[in-house]
């Protein structure tokens, strides 16, 4: 009987060292996504204004009001497909980290699960006459729990493909017509 709380005591010390692990392992992959995200927006930075600064010289050159509504036309395309470029880096970023703390949260959740569930079979084994109702409810409530927390990671994986499906819609969408709008813009600029 008195192995009892020896049996929590080890289960809680194995518990909360799981979870430190857990919370490094995260805290890694979020230094990632943002040593991701810092050197994704100092190379859009960089060639941003490397752009900007062989547009300015293009433009600078430029006698005829004609050739420089043209040039001018020809150069806001590419930089619209830059903007939508890095818009799909950065949520390809953000992605990845939510899927990392989506499978480390599965993982641990799972363990805990396990722990648990052979922590009240230790237990149980001296539980008094009679328990056996109360305990199963308890194992069944574990079980429960886990499967909630299935059917939430599941219906969140399922939010974060439709939030995924919407962006490249929405980049498909703002995609084609400014690249028919620079193509007016270029055919009115050469009449």
């Amino acid at each position: 009987m008195f192995a009892i709380p020896e049996q929590f005591s080890t289960a809680s010390k194995a518990s909360v060292e799981a979870q430190l692990a857990v919370l490094s392992a995260l805290t890694s992959k979020t230094v990632e996504g943002l040593e991701k995200v810092v050197d994704l927006n100092l190379t859009t930075f960089k060639s941003s204004i490397e752009a900007s600064n062989a547009a300015v010289k293009q433009l600078l050159t430029v006698k005829d009001p004609q050739e420089w509504l043209t040039l001018a036309t020809a150069q806001s395309q590419p930089n619209t497909e830059k903007a939508l470029a890095y818009g799909r880096q950065l949520a390809s970023i953000a992605s990845d980290v939510q899927a990392e703390f989506s499978k480390a949260a599965e993982a641990q959740i799972a363990e805990n699960s396990r722990k648990l569930l052979n922590l009240i079979d230790e237990v149980t084994k001296n539980a008094p006459a009679g328990s056996e109702n109360a305990i199963a409810l308890f194992k069944s409530a574990v079980g429960n729990a886990s499967a909630g927390y299935e059917q939430f990671n599941k219906t969140a994986k399922q939010a974060a493909d439709t939030i995924e499906t919407n962006l490249n819609q929405a980049v498909t969408q703002l995609t084609q017509p400014a690249a028919a709008a620079a193509k007016a813009t270029s055919r009115a600029a050469k009449k």
